[in-house]
């Protein structure tokens, strides 16, 4: 059961009620995380602002989930690692691609290096070596890409820890972490 209330889509008022139609139009559905964080209308705008303006960056959908995944295994979020293991399925991941990010692997050598940054990011909290970074330049990617990079750890981060603290229900199929089952 979450700690932090879940808003209800049909009954939330004002800005609130706005943000959650804009979610329910987004995504189909108006899926538990947005619900809890609806608890703050400002944390639930800065969010989906964040998530839109990351869309509309230079990064593909299919590398912005598998930084996702990469980054909810690290930090052991089972509400992301489901969410994101549903959302990747439609990007076009497999499902033998979707474990192995999540682990911070894949067959392609640059996603690979990217994972591997975005893993060693994570574990170290952004402490990584010039030679680290310089990895992820090696094999093709502009400091442009490499900022959004590091900004899709960020909010991953955030939504991670947000799920971690509110105990957010689950309301994908579930996804637990690796080792846990």
């Amino acid at each position: 059961m979450s700690r932090l209330p879940i808003i209800n889509h049909e009954t939330a008022k004002g800005k609130t009620k706005a943000l959650l139609d804009e979610v329910q139009a987004n995504f189909g559905k108006v899926p538990n995380i947005f619900r809890v964080m609806a608890n703050s209308s400002a944390v639930l705008d800065g969010m989906l602002k964040f998530k839109g303006a990351l869309g509309g960056g230079v990064l593909s959908e299919k590398l912005r989930e598998q930084i996702a995944l990469c980054v909810g295994e690290t930090n052991g979020c089972e509400y992301c690692l489901s969410a994101h293991t549903a959302i990747g399925q439609s990007a076009g991941l497999g499902e033998e691609e979707i474990y192995q990010n999540r682990k911070g692997e894949s067959a392609d050598k640059k996603t690979q290096v990217v994972l591997s940054f975005v893993r060693k990011v994570v574990e170290k909290r952004g402490w990584i070596s010039d030679e680290e970074l310089e990895a992820v330049r090696s094999v093709g990617h502009s400091d442009e890409e490499i900022t959004e990079i590091i900004a899709n750890i960020a909010l991953h981060n955030f939504t991670n820890y947000f799920n971690h603290i509110a105990q957010t229900e689950i309301d994908f199929p579930l996804v637990p972490k690796l080792g846990s089952n």
